[in-house]
């Protein structure tokens, strides 16, 4: 029996992704552990690998193409003895889709109805639902209609709570919106803009050039509004003299080891910034938190991540259990970092995870700057 080959998650965050070229072509024979494909996230790219044995029977979505979703099928694998030329794919499961902030309906536009005789809820307001993959699927075994339940989310979300609540029958139902017959969508979208098409008639032609956007930037894009929509922001200073510190760095550096005639490390401010944050989170632990719905998440350790540029964007690897480290040893793992990020050879798992964010403009001359928490 055929398997399909789907479009992996490569990332928690992960809805699409670009398929940057096949490794294998069709009627190749691959075993369990063969890279098929390699696929670009919005942070690096990354192999796929087969995970059945047969033939390359069918390669459904062509090398380099855009925003494949995930779970999407993207080739078939024929087992031995079946005829490759028959081979059909079966319906991959449809991944919950999380709507991105633009999409976010606000509370007070799906709970107030509308003056004027009740109508049916319309397919358009249907669609605006923002509820959590838990809380459809709980609704749906025990036959609640969503666009009764009242959400208590951020933006109005329908989390698990409020499905428990209305199948104990203590939740409020929410009064049905009315839609009008005519005119634009009643619901405008939380953040509108010029089309691109008007944005563009307001310069000349010909005196701009168009740089499509990729995975990575379209990804900043939407996470840092998304971010600054959701994450409260609050911004303190203080000035500290580093007279003392610039002094210890200069002797340490002054007293690295040669190694082929070059000093075995060269330790630089940032490095003593990611180290002392470290330390203040774990003298400071109600500081070192995560936010979940139900809880705090309280962290042992501190795992700093670090911004680093890259061209087209910005990625934070994470230097993991930065308070105990060396500043040698943070420095080695930074440049190394640093050098595979550029290539797009970071692994998921060293970019995600961090329970904390360095950004330093201080190598630029910047005194102050207000960044979006990522």
């Amino acid at each position: 029996m055929s398997a399909n080959v789907l479009m992996p998650a490569l990332s928690p965050t992960m809805e699409k992704g670009n398929l940057t070229k096949w490794l294998k072509k069709e009627g190749d024979r691959v075993k369990s552990g063969d890279v098929l494909a390699e696929i670009e996230t919005d942070k690096a790219t990354m192999e796929v690998e087969a995970v059945d044995e047969g033939i390359l029977a069918k390669i459904v979505v062509a090398g380099g193409s855009q925003d494949v979703a995930v779970n999407q099928v993207i080739a078939i694998i024929a087992t031995e003895g079946e005829d490759a030329s028959n081979v059909s794919s079966t319906p991959a499961a449809e991944p919950a889709k999380i709507p991105s902030a633009a999409q976010v309906v606000p509370p007070a536009a799906i709970l107030t109805p509308a003056a004027g005789p009740s109508t049916s809820l319309a397919p358009s307001a249907v669609s605006k639902l923002f509820a959590s993959p838990l809380a459809r699927r709980m609704a749906k075994e025990s036959g609640i209609e969503l666009s009764a339940v009242i959400g208590s989310g951020p933006h109005g979300r329908i989390v698990e709570r409020d499905v428990k609540a209305a199948i104990s029958g203590g939740a409020t139902l929410a009064a049905p919106v009315a839609v009008a017959s005519a005119g634009p969508a009643a619901l405008p979208p939380l953040a509108a803009g010029l089309s691109d098409d008007s944005l563009k008639k307001l310069f000349s032609p010909g005196s701009f050039v168009e740089v499509p956007h990729d995975t990575m930037r379209k990804t900043i894009a939407r996470r840092l509004l998304e971010s600054k929509q959701t994450v409260p922001h609050f911004y303190v200073s203080a000035d500290c003299e580093l007279d003392r510190l610039l002094a210890a760095r200069e002797e340490m550096n002054g007293a690295a080891p040669l190694i082929d005639g070059k000093p075995a490390y060269k330790i630089s401010v940032n490095d003593f910034v990611i180290k002392a944050l470290a330390q203040a989170l774990i003298r400071v632990p109600d500081a070192n938190v995560s936010w979940t719905e139900h809880a705090m998440l309280k962290h042992l350790h501190a795992d700093v991540g670090v911004a680093v540029s890259i061209p087209g964007g910005l990625i934070t690897p994470i230097v993991r259990r930065a308070e105990t480290k060396s500043l040698t040893q943070i420095s080695a793992e930074m440049k190394d970092y640093a050098a595979r990020a550029k290539a797009r050879k970071l692994k998921p798992e060293e970019y995600q995870g961090g329970t904390t964010a360095v950004s330093n403009l201080g190598m630029f001359g910047v005194k102050e700057f207000s960044a979006i928490v990522n």
